[in-house]
């Protein structure tokens, strides 16, 4: 769930977890060289996890650091990365490890969950207590004090401890989520009600995994219809959740599942929910942490897994991302997010059959939803196949019975296509379609307006256009250079001139906006000025087409009428 942590307390919560050892770590390229892939001796081993580790490869970051403290043993730095690396990769040997490092915060919520899972409910609370009171263990401590208590059949006391924080906080929305669902669990539907209403108010942008636990509640309340209203809009949204909503069986899991079975799962959900709320604020070690932590007490849980797959993602390994989104099981209520998450991951490695066999698949399995043939669309989009794009894009469009706002990027992107296709009347319709549905999206702005002035049609109305577009990104070179470009194309050179040095300024090795730049020069008799530019945009590796141009333009000058030089910004 969304969660506002203020950024001071972000700060002394990472401080927390790297002093106790148990970030990835990303040692300095002084100390940390490129090491060779069979190191020789303990150092070399233990550098080779470093570098690992830096790269976010968990598995080789755990083989070596945990092959360097089997040979060094005593090693108290060894100790804590070889943990890092093993908790990190879900090795079982971290458990172990913990045990030897009663000073780390980390270790020690690891073994708070090993307690919990005996159920050694007394034990368990134990640790939580003797954990320092600073770090994660002081945001999570109330969380897991009342899931103890709920193991223990106390139900009451359990919402006691969390009742007094869901009224101010920055975690309110975290506590009221738990306190709702202990109630829950605990067959309390009103107080469960009146809780996650609390958790939904503080999130104006809910994750689908409280969306998931809102209906359910919801539903064992009574309040089915409220509840369906929730899938619904998940299902009309823009995202790859939305496709968890996208077929009656999809909504019917969402609606009927329990959040939790045990007071376990709780405490696997509070370390979720924290990785959720510190992911969202730029926390990814710590929240990548916690995640694990998380899915040691609920394995194959599917928003766990997704959370930790953002994460490689985001940090360039999609590789890792893949292996772990393998886990989630395959009659999950998230299952199709999954299969949408692992295409776009076959996309980013180049596997380009593979991406689009699964979106082909996605599509036909979930026969109404648009999500796996936009998805299709933008991969084809991107490898220049048109036509293709835009067969994609018409099958997407057929399965939205009414357009809303959230679909404006579907006729813009289709426009894209049918413009590079050659089909300018329908891609004019469908950038018209994309303003009506969102009327200030710069870009679709800028690249109406654009081809407007290339095609030297209703050049009044794409300068009006244009300086929309700027005023909403001013700092955009590209639709700054568009602008330029218009008035320079309406005779206006002296506003040509001053756009398009803005222009430069903003895109410095951009060869269109130089090579723009240097035609304004050459109509306002700037000549010397004019051949600088062309010369800049010649040494900036322009396409083949603009290569000729402006080489005949160093030659001779600029021809009248002055050539254009098509410039869009995607």
């Amino acid at each position: 769930m969304n969660s506002s942590l203020p950024p001071r307390r972000i700060l002394l919560l990472l401080a927390a977890m790297v002093a106790g050892g148990a970030a990835a770590g990303t040692p300095s390229p002084a100390t940390v060289p490129q090491v060779a892939a069979e190191p020789v001796g303990v150092f070399g081993t233990y550098l080779a996890g470093r570098f690992a580790q830096s790269e976010t490869d968990t598995a080789a970051a755990a083989d070596r650091l945990l092959e360097a403290l089997r040979r060094d043993p005593d090693q108290a730095e060894v100790l804590t990365r070889a943990f890092a690396a093993a908790l990190l990769d879900g090795r079982p040997e971290a458990l172990r490890l913990a045990r030897r490092l009663p000073r780390n915060q980390t270790a020690g919520l690891l073994l708070v969950g090993s307690e919990a899972l005996a159920g050694r409910w007394e034990r368990a609370e134990g640790r939580v207590r003797a954990l320092p009171n600073t770090g994660p263990a002081q945001l999570l401590r109330p969380l897991l004090l009342a899931w103890m208590q709920q193991g223990r059949g106390q139900t009451d006391a359990a919402m006691a401890t969390l009742r007094p924080l869901t009224e101010a906080g920055a975690l309110r929305g975290i506590h009221a989520l738990h306190l709702a669902l202990i109630a829950d669990l605990a067959g309390r539907p009103r107080e469960a009600e009146r809780a996650i209403r609390i958790a939904m108010a503080e999130t104006p942008a809910p994750s689908i995994r409280l969306l998931q636990l809102a209906t359910a509640i919801l539903v064992r309340s009574g309040r089915e219809a409220e509840a369906m209203a929730l899938v619904d809009g998940l299902g009309r949204g823009p995202g790859d959740y939305a496709v968890a909503a996208g077929t009656d069986v999809g909504r019917q899991a969402l609606l009927g599942a329990r959040g939790m079975a045990s007071a376990v799962e709780g405490i696997a959900e509070s370390y979720l929910s924290l990785a959720t709320a510190l992911r969202q604020q730029g926390a990814g070690d710590a929240a990548l942490i916690l995640a694990r932590l998380s899915l040691r007490l609920r394995p194959d849980f599917a928003p766990t897994l997704l959370l930790i797959a953002e994460g490689y993602a985001e940090e360039n390994h999609p590789d890792s991302a893949l292996r772990v989104l393998e886990a989630v099981p395959a009659a999950d209520p998230l299952a199709t997010v999954t299969a949408l998450r692992r295409a776009t991951l076959f996309d980013r490695l180049e596997r380009v059959e593979a991406a689009e066999a699964a979106l082909r698949g996605l599509a036909v399995d979930l026969p109404t939803a648009p999500q796996p043939l936009l998805r299709l669309g933008d991969l084809l989009r991107a490898r220049s196949r048109f036509p293709d794009a835009v067969a994609a894009y018409d099958q997407a469009a057929a399965r939205i019975a009414t357009p809303g706002v959230q679909d404006w990027p579907l006729f813009y992107a289709r426009g894209i296509s049918n413009e590079r296709s050659g089909d300018w009347p329908k891609a004019e319709a469908d950038f018209r379609r994309a303003l009506e549905l969102s009327p200030d999206q710069p870009y679709v702005l800028n690249y109406l307006a654009y081809t407007w002035v290339e095609r030297s049609e209703r050049l009044p109305e794409a300068r009006q256009m244009l300086e929309r577009a700027v005023a909403l990104r001013p700092n955009d070179g590209n639709i700054v250079d568009s602008l330029g470009w218009a008035l320079f194309r309406m005779g206006d050179i002296p506003g040509a001139i001053a756009a398009l040095e803005r222009a430069v300024e903003l895109e410095p090795r951009n060869s269109v906006i130089n090579d723009h730049l240097g035609d304004a020069y050459w109509a306002a008799g700037r000549q010397q000025e004019a051949r600088f530019q062309w010369s800049r945009a010649l040494g900036l590796e322009p396409e083949a087409a603009d290569l000729a141009k402006i080489t005949q333009k160093l030659r001779h000058g600029l021809p009248e009428p002055p050539a254009a030089t098509a410039q869009r910004s995607e």
